[in-house]
């Protein structure tokens, strides 16, 4: 399934309650070789264990990375923002990470990412945002449509919480609806 211009450099998902059992499907039909790396940005208790990683792995063909303040960004390779950080984009090939004030209730903000990944990836960027209960990454995704970035939303009626694709919906004009079967085939159409 070709889906958009293959000069994409970066996918950057982020999620809340519900997305797991789609990240999940969807890593499990992931190509081998994909040439671009993907990020994960997922609102985690503060102090909750690092299972995710090792969880993400068992399906995932890609290394799954959690990421290190400075960590060097690899193509083919799933990276997961922490629990209580958010993540920012000092350049293409470098992250880091920031622990200042919680944005929408949340840290990591899937906002923050969405934001600094815009400015640095422009239109070589795809921001995917997936079920979830607040308003988090919704201001971003208008930011990475402003920035000439692709934008991807979950089908409200396919998420397990709906409120945060619908209020994506409401707001922005996305490039794509995914839902938990196709999300795979279009990162693997890129």
């Amino acid at each position: 399934m070709k889906t958009e211009s293959s000069n994409t450099e970066l996918i950057v998902i982020g999620g809340s309650a519900g997305s797991l059992q789609v990240i999940l499907q969807m890593i499990k039909k992931l190509n081998l070789e994909i040439p671009f790396p993907l990020l994960l940005v997922l609102h985690r208790k503060a102090h909750s264990t690092n299972i995710l990683p090792v969880l993400l792995q068992q399906f995932s063909c890609m290394e799954v990375i959690e990421i290190e303040d400075k960590t060097e960004i690899q193509n083919n390779k799933l990276y997961i923002v922490p629990a209580d950080y958010h993540l920012l984009f000092e350049s293409k090939k470098l992250m880091s990470l920031d622990s200042s004030e919680k944005v929408n209730y949340s840290r990591p903000s899937i906002d923050v990412t969405f934001k600094s990944a815009a400015e640095t990836f422009g239109e070589n960027l795809v921001g995917v945002l997936l079920s979830g209960a607040n308003a988090d990454g919704v201001e971003g995704l208008a930011y990475i449509k402003k920035n000439k970035g692709k934008v991807w939303i979950q089908d409200p009626a396919t998420a397990e919480v709906n409120y945060m694709p619908q209020h994506a919906i409401n707001e922005i004009t996305c490039d794509q609806i995914i839902t938990p079967g196709n999300l795979a085939d279009f990162i693997n159409g890129l």
